[in-house]
């Protein structure tokens, strides 16, 4: 779009930000932000933004923002554009395209009504390593908070136990279907992963085998992922599925297998 890009971030991180190219990090400071509560989020950001004014106001699609930022939007008189997984610029602005009926069908949105407007992006839509270094610098802000507006009261938050492996970051995936009939026949995948040097994943019906753990499960109900490379060893390719690969740089058909002959 040609248009300055400044991030915004509540609590830390700030300076990690500021080693990017960016115009401008903006560090939301109140002590009634400690703990997420959307009205809390909703009301500071909405000072933010009415001070900056932008033209465009871009979210992870996190359970979080999904809690508050269809609230936020609202504030401005918008609505969010969700879940999206790319862009292009049309004449300056900005059409996200979506997902539909569990990724069957992709819908071009176009932000309407006067900016600014609101859009949440689908984790592995776009890799990291994509990042340009900068120096950015840190701006503080205090919003106006009142005990009094915050309606919430949260708990302790909720804590996910910690993942074996993260294949968001793997450059190279191994996936694995039922097609490969039987528990034993694992080890032959995991022995072309090995050489390949990649994480080695499934589709559902293999998690909920307990044949892999659920960490390694790729798809709407497991993890997104964007590798260089997504090899699938047989995968029917279900949609539910696609959902969590389509972001790969190069995928591979699935390899249909066969349990190998007995040694009688």
């Amino acid at each position: 779009m040609g248009v300055p890009v400044s991030a915004v971030v509540i609590g830390g991180l700030a300076e990690e930000l500021a080693s990017k190219k960016l115009e401008r990090v903006y560090a939301v400071q109140h002590d009634l932000l400690a703990s997420y509560t959307a009205d809390g989020y909703t009301a500071a950001l909405e000072q933010l933004i009415r001070k900056v004014n932008p033209s465009l106001v871009l979210f992870p699609h996190t359970y979080q923002v999904r809690d508050f930022a269809p609230k936020l939007a609202t504030r401005f008189g918008q609505v969010l554009i969700s879940d999206a997984i790319g862009f292009r610029v049309e004449s300056g602005a900005p059409v996200f395209v979506r997902q539909l009926f569990q990724g069957k069908l992709n819908a071009d949105v176009k932000p309407g009504g006067a900016s600014p407007h609101f859009a949440s992006i689908q984790a592995g839509a776009f890799r990291a390593d994509q990042l340009e270094a900068g120096s950015a610098p840190i701006e503080n802000f205090a919003p106006s908070l009142a005990a009094d507006t915050i309606r919430a009261k949260p708990l302790d938050p909720f804590r996910e136990s910690a993942r074996a492996v993260d294949l968001t970051a793997a450059d190279i995936i191994v996936s694995v279907g039922r097609g490969i009939k039987e528990k034993d026949n694992i080890p032959i995948v995991e022995e072309l992963a090995k050489a390949l040097g990649a994480e080695l994943a499934a589709s559902r019906p293999i998690c909920d085998s307990g044949w892999l753990p659920m960490e390694r499960q790729v798809g709407s109900s497991g993890q997104t992922v964007s590798p260089k490379v997504y090899l699938a060893v047989g995968i029917s390719g279900a949609i539910q599925h696609l959902v969590g690969m389509k972001g790969a740089k190069q995928s591979l058909p699935s390899i249909k297998t066969r349990t190998p002959p007995s040694s009688k």
